[in-house]
């Protein structure tokens, strides 16, 4: 007899929840006396790696999954998910081709991401704007600033780019832009305007307050302008306009503000987040679909209750955020957790190891916060001494395990593991 879990979602939740519940089997089933398939469930099999869709070159960031899918027996099917069925426990998803199919499971984990915000109170704001939100968006921008040389230099708007959102996506884009705009031919630099329109009061409002000093100074050195307390109101194919009644023409305007948990999550029973988010057991278990696990942007968990670094506290209860580095670990410990309860194991207590926020500030440097995830983080780490973590992280740290090396990959999976920072890195 075949059991199956069902991990929908192949981004760092997914992957991680694939492997971490291949490898619980492994080393459990020494002699099975039943089968259990790990089904992974996406529309690519690939990684994209999303954190880094704000930096240049982006059609290469992503990496391969169907070799380190087949060296470690993780089966996979290509699809979009689109109803799950927890009474029944079935998936039912469509390929690219239009082809349906239906899918039983006996433990699922949900990790299909989540998408970005554009409310429908902005005039204009999906036929106007441009997104870094997926690889396929990421791409549409890269190539629209790469043909602005070939946009009359007349054209009202065309050296001015407008960041709609001063969260974190929307700073590392706008702190990238002064160096990706000057590295395009055609383009003087000196020429270009980067604007950041943020309706909260503080740049980085979900940010560490230590930060936000550090910010402001560096993109006024980048040449980047703040506009703070503002929101957008409508945006045209010429321009955009804001709270203040300010008119800033643009033909590039870039929507970072916001994101939601996949529309998947309303479709299983229980308590959701302002996000759409699931709200999970200490083991990242749906209370009312006991069936399912949740990880990633699509879990909403208690983080304030593991050992994390520094030995800080918090001063308020922490919840998991909607970045990678919540979801690399989330996805081993549901992974892990959907196996050991299908194989009648003891489930282990998420735990959050590591926190700390790393802001990329283009060619201004990097600037790293290490603390509990909260106001109360302080600088570790700033200006160029900071750039090779932010690297690290972003080159390496967050990227597949090799294929060729089957131990390793399993072990990837380990919710255990402990994430050590290369020395020389200053933490």
């Amino acid at each position: 007899m075949t059991k199956r879990i069902i991990v929908v979602g192949a981004g760092f939740a997914g992957m991680m929840s694939a492997l971490a519940a291949q490898r619980l089997i492994k080393m459990t089933q020494q002699e099975p006396t039943e089968v259990i398939e790990v089904t992974v469930i996406a529309p690519d099999e690939k990684l994209v790696v999303r954190p880094r869709l704000y930096e240049e070159n982006v059609a290469d960031m992503s990496a391969p999954l169907g070799d380190l899918f087949k060296v470690t027996g993780i089966r996979f099917l290509q699809g979009s998910v689109e109803t799950i069925d927890v009474e029944t426990q079935q998936v039912a998803s469509v390929d690219a081709a239009g082809m349906r199919s239906t899918l039983s499971y006996d433990r699922l984990v949900l990790a299909a991401g989540s998408d970005v915000v554009l409310p429908s109170a902005v005039p204009g704001l999906s036929q106007h704007s441009f997104t870094v939100d997926h690889l396929h968006s990421a791409v549409r921008l890269e190539e629209h600033l790469k043909k602005l040389p070939s946009v009359p230099a007349t054209t009202s708007g065309r050296n001015t780019v407008v960041v709609c959102g001063g969260g974190y996506t929307g700073l590392e884009l706008a702190a990238e832009l002064p160096g990706r705009l000057a590295s395009i031919p055609g383009l003087d630099s000196n020429d270009m305007r980067v604007v950041v329109i943020e309706r909260a009061d503080v740049v980085g409002p979900d940010l560490s307050a230590s930060m936000r000093p550090l910010i402001l100074q560096t993109l006024e050195r980048l040449g980047v302008e703040v506009k703070l307390g503002t929101a957008v109101t409508s945006i045209d194919a010429s321009g955009v306009t804001t709270s203040a009644d300010e008119r800033i023409e643009t033909i590039t305007p870039i929507w970072t503000a916001g994101t939601v948990a996949t529309s998947l999550t309303q479709q299983v029973p229980g308590a959701k987040d302002r996000f759409g988010r699931l709200m999970v057991d200490t083991d990242l278990r749906c209370p009312e679909s006991r069936a399912v696990f949740a990880a990633g942007d699509t879990a909403c968990a208690r983080t304030d209750e593991g050992d994390h670094n520094l030995n800080t506290v918090a001063s308020k209860v922490q919840y998991s955020k909607m970045s990678c580095q919540h979801a690399l670990p989330m996805g081993r410990y549901a992974g892990h957790n959907a196996a050991a309860d299908l194989l009648g194991l003891p489930t282990l207590r998420y735990s959050q190891v590591m926190l700390g926020t790393i802001l990329d500030m283009g060619q201004g440097g990097a600037i790293f916060a290490a603390g509990c995830g909260d106001e109360n983080d302080v600088i570790a780490l700033s200006g160029a001494e900071a750039k090779p973590l932010k690297r690290w992280i972003n080159e390496t740290l967050i990227y597949p395990p090799r294929a060729d090396d089957l131990a390793g990959a399993l072990e990837a999976g380990n919710p255990v593991n402990r994430t050590v920072v290369p020395a020389g890195l200053g933490c």
